[in-house]
């Protein structure tokens, strides 16, 4: 069988977003300038992201049977993701802090993954099928590491290419890295990795230079407004953020990213073009207000990765 779209193991979170000029100190209490609650969850924003970009999304993860689940179930649906969705009576839905500030858009994020958190080997080999007909695999470190390690196994062993977004940046067992074709760690994840800040292109370098020696393929940073940086054995490019006009909100920029390079790959767009076109996702993502809700669709994230090859 010809293995097709992205399949994405991860967390779904009901996103609560909060708008205002800082974050309270302890014992104070602020007004917020907004407010608003939606779908969340890394794992569950790559797949939105990936479906809107023109991938068949299939999406692995555990629910509560709870309003936050049924938003799940609801918005996986309207999204056309194929949920292989495990539902436990005893465990809530996760659901997530998102501080936004209401002059440049920057976050803050505390996320609580819920029944996700209890998602096990066990529970990854009952989806395995999802995985091992996928063109492309994805997982993060929201649900616990064991489980996206299975997810990886599985994926290598089916000949699926492999994609891996080390965030939040916990500990996890270095052996994770030689099951992964691509690893996607932001700036502030991969200092945190490597034990040294990405302050330029060399430093980002040098941390790429410390995921090869891991037995990564490639390491793939995300560096912000100052773009991404695609560093292989044999080639390091880097390239440059789109801007697309204010940056309201930054909170779904690296899961538009790799929803959108994941969706690429499984086309078999080369690295590089697929860089470019997770690019041209964040940068739209970033315009606009919330997570799930601002990714972009294919037709969008076309026009802009053109003016890149123009």
């Amino acid at each position: 069988m010809k293995k097709s779209g992205v399949c994405i193991l991860g967390v779904f979170v009901a996103d609560t977003a909060y708008v205002a000029k800082r974050l309270p100190n302890i014992g104070e209490t602020i007004a917020a300038s907004g407010f608003s609650v939606g779908p969340g969850g890394k794992g569950s924003n790559q797949a939105v992201a990936a479906a809107r970009a023109g991938a068949n999304v299939s999406f692995i993860s555990k629910i509560g049977m709870d309003a936050f689940g049924d938003l799940a179930t609801k918005t996986f649906a309207s999204e056309g993701i194929k949920a292989s969705l495990t539902r436990v009576p005893d465990m809530p839905t996760g659901a997530a802090f998102i501080y936004v500030n209401e002059t440049n858009g920057d976050n803050a994020v505390i996320v609580y993954p819920g029944a996700a958190g209890s998602l096990s080997p066990a529970d990854v080999d009952a989806h395995a099928g999802a995985i091992q007909q996928a063109a492309v695999f994805v997982t993060q470190l929201e649900q616990p590491a064991t489980a996206a390690l299975r997810g990886l196994k599985i994926a290598k062993a089916s000949g699926v290419v492999t994609v891996f977004n080390p965030a939040p940046a916990e500990t996890f067992p270095t052996e994770i890295y030689r099951f992964c074709d691509y690893v996607i760690p932001n700036e502030t994840e991969a200092a945190s990795l490597v034990g040294f800040g990405l302050e330029n292109l060399s430093d980002a370098r040098r941390a790429g230079d410390f995921f090869l020696e891991r037995g990564v393929a490639a390491a793939v940073i995300t560096l912000g407004s100052r773009g991404v940086l695609y560093h292989t054995s044999t080639s390091s490019i880097h390239i440059p953020a789109f801007s697309v006009g204010t940056v309201i909100d930054t909170t779904g920029a690296g899961d538009a990213f790799v929803g959108g390079f994941s969706a690429a790959l499984s086309e078999a767009f080369d690295p590089v073009r697929a860089v470019t076109f997770g690019c041209a996702a964040a940068g739209i993502a970033v315009t606009r207000r919330g997570t799930a809700g601002a990714m972009p669709y294919r037709s969008e994230i076309e026009v802009l990765a053109k003016t890149a090859a123009n």
